[in-house]
């Protein structure tokens, strides 16, 4: 958010933003009650409905908690016969979204994902790096993150194609541009990133 707020900025918009469950954006989106989506992978399907216009997030490693030794995660093998925690309607890597042998227990919210872990509810909960140490921290959780990870692809500011907004994707690409330029973005990024890192 703290990224697009300094595009708005520049933009002289003022945002008004809506939490919900990430099919619900989608849906929000379809509707024409959201105009701006935040952080979507880019795929085929979501192309219908949205512009992908600037990769203004930096790639997330996909993450796999666990809190019982036994559900470590080692390699791709030791996903087969747990209970896996996932975000409803999200992509993490072509190989696992696909993959029907696996049991994926869905959630609309990380923080229901880590509570389900906590009760025992599922065994790993995969979860982008960032929002995933977020809200392990944020809930208070001891849960341990398996050596076997997913490297990340950027993420994006993206437009519903059925809005006015879209007229503004340029506007939105030079905005980011200079405040790439003007080292805010980095030091956005940083600040996150060392946040997780602690």
């Amino acid at each position: 958010m703290e990224i697009f707020e300094e595009i708005a900025e520049r933009l002289g918009w003022e945002v008004h933003y809506r939490e919900a469950p990430f099919r619900r954006v989608l849906r929000m989106v379809q509707q024409g009650e959201v105009d701006v989506m935040l952080g979507p992978l880019e795929t085929e399907e979501r192309s219908e409905l949205i512009e992908f216009v600037a990769p203004a997030f930096p790639p997330e490693r996909r993450l796999f908690f666990y809190l019982n030794k036994e559900h470590r995660i080692e390699r791709y093998a030791d996903l087969y016969g747990r209970a896996i925690g996932v975000l409803e309607g999200a992509s993490y890597f072509p190989r696992f979204d696909d993959d029907e042998g696996l049991l994926k227990e869905p959630a609309p919210r990380y923080e229901n994902l880590m509570l389900m872990l906590q009760k025992g509810r599922v065994d790993v909960v995969i979860a982008p790096e960032l929002v995933g140490l977020y809200t392990v921290e944020k809930l208070g959780l001891g849960v341990e993150v398996s050596p076997f990870f997913v490297p990340g692809e950027r993420s994006y500011i993206a437009v519903a194609k059925n809005s006015p907004v879209i007229q503004y994707a340029d506007d939105i690409r030079a905005a980011l541009k200079l405040i790439e330029m003007e080292g805010i973005h980095e030091n956005l990024v940083l600040k996150y990133m060392e946040r997780a890192a602690e």
